[in-house]
């Protein structure tokens, strides 16, 4: 259950400032629980907390930063249960994914706990030319500042912790915006952190109206800005961002392909999980399935088959695989683009129905390209299969996206295998699995239209740091 009500935090302090934001249960619909939100001014005053901030956060010694978060590797494991269930709640998300999710909280807050006593530089050898005789170089990391920070609604906890992680283990003052539809998960984050020894200003974590919170983006105070939501936001965020650095991860419409000499049974398990999971509300979610036209009726009958037997319904139910979407506006969005689809010729092979923000597990086939559900993101239950003859064709299909978030491909043949990490316009090739597969230490993120730089906890931390360099030179007539 839920608390009556959460604060937000303000430099590193609880606030009951007012219980204006309503956060509903995405099942039933009715309000669980209300949350504080936070106004232009109460923002200002964050930031002027990091900046005050940023000096004791460089100073924090290494082992300090690591207790801080073993510390929340610690409670957040004591409170799974409580943190499975406000996600199930807050995001409608079935609570054996809510658990998985849990676990991932939980493993990247201890990937950045090891890596946060890693931080190093390089020694480097200057004496290149005559004229560098007797240069030695070598160089530091150090924090880049205040941060900012936008996480999205569909893994309120694990993509905020890809953002508040890293900037501790480097020492990174921070505030953040929670999505306003699930804000709960950061504010237990908040609470943990608040049980903590970091400086005064460390973190702030404020939900607010997208209206209300344009100083995250524009403030100069703030020297880095990390956004995760939609392509049409982050391009307009970064566009507004002024100098500071900017790093986002965006959506996508991920495809995978499936070669003659895939398994079938395997690649139907992980193309259903990959498709569903979550309800489809996954920027790396299986959206196009390019199959091989060898197999084409058989692995579509399979994934049909497999799709029916999808339980649909309340997410609490250990038994439910797809939960409801995150509204019913969006629920109705995508229904509206499986009847467009339906319209230009496409058909529906199994569900496209919905009721409220619960929609149907769909499979789709014969969609023209040009058609929302193959050139834009459908962020939801849905995926387009189609066939193809030739290995180059697929590959071109898969490229044919204004997104490069990640791309699969089952295929046992390694030159094939070479060819799509040569070719592939994305920022990973998965291979023997769907798209949506991510491990919290690996280099994510895309190109194109889904993004600037990578997370990932080595990768983010290298974001939010900067390279000072140090030149010594020794005299050549030195005498000691």
């Amino acid at each position: 259950m839920l608390n009556e009500t959460y604060p937000y935090y303000l430099a590193n302090k609880p606030v009951a400032a007012n219980t204006d934001l309503e956060v509903t249960d995405k099942y039933t619909g009715e309000v669980a629980t209300r949350v504080a939100m936070a106004d232009a001014k109460t923002i200002d005053r964050a930031i002027a907390a990091t900046v005050e901030a940023t000096a004791p956060m460089a100073q924090l010694p290494p082992y300090e930063r690591q207790a801080i978060l073993n510390h929340c590797v610690d409670r957040f494991t004591e409170r799974a249960d409580e943190l499975a269930m406000s996600l199930c709640t807050e995001a409608g998300k079935p609570i054996k994914d809510s658990r998985g999710e849990v676990s991932r909280l939980i493993d990247t807050f201890r990937i950045a706990a090891e890596e946060s006593v890693r931080i190093g530089g390089e020694i480097m050898n200057l004496e290149i030319s005559p004229r560098a005789r007797g240069y030695r170089g070598m160089f530091k990391l150090v924090p880049i500042g205040p941060c900012s920070f936008i996480s999205p609604f569909n893994f309120p906890l694990n993509l905020a912790a890809h953002k508040v992680a890293p900037a501790i283990a480097v020492g990174c003052p921070f505030v953040l915006k929670p999505a306003s539809r699930t804000p709960v998960g950061a504010l237990i984050i908040g609470e943990v952190l608040a049980e903590t020894d970091l400086p005064r200003g460390a973190f702030s974590i404020l939900p607010c109206h997208r209206d209300g919170a344009d100083l995250f983006t524009t403030d100069d105070r703030l020297k880095l800005l990390s956004f995760t939501g939609s392509p049409g936001v982050g391009w307009d965020l970064k566009a507004r961002a002024g100098k500071k650095k900017v790093v986002l991860e965006l959506g996508g419409n991920a495809a995978c392909v499936v070669d003659a000499d895939a398994d079938l049974n395997d690649a139907t398990e992980r193309l259903i999980i990959g498709a569903f999971y979550q309800s489809g509300q996954s920027c790396i979610g299986v959206q196009r399935i390019l199959i091989h036209e060898s197999i084409y009726d058989e692995l579509r009958e399979r994934l049909v088959a497999a799709t029916k037997k999808l339980v649909a319904g309340d997410p609490k139910d250990e038994k439910t695989f797809i939960g409801p979407m995150i509204s019913a506006k969006e629920a109705e969005r995508l229904e509206n683009w499986i009847a467009s689809a339906t319209k230009a010729g496409g058909k529906i092979l199994c569900g496209g129905n919905r009721k409220g923000a619960m929609l149907e597990a769909t499979i789709m086939e014969n969609v023209p390209r040009d058609q929302p559900l193959c050139a834009e993101e459908a962020f939801g239950p849905v995926a387009v299969l189609n066939p193809y003859s030739n290995f180059q064709e697929a590959l071109d299909q898969v490229n044919d996206s204004e997104f490069g978030l990640q791309a699969g491909i089952f295929t046992r043949d390694i030159y094939k295998m070479q060819k799509a990490w040569d070719e592939l316009e994305v920022g990973g090739v998965i291979i023997g699995d769907v798209p949506s597969w991510r491990v919290d230490n690996m280099p994510y993120g895309g190109v194109k239209d889904s993004g600037l730089g990578r997370e990932g906890i080595r990768f983010a931390m290298e974001d939010m740091t900067e390279i000072r360099n140090l030149v010594i030179r020794t005299p050549p007539n030195l005498k000691l």
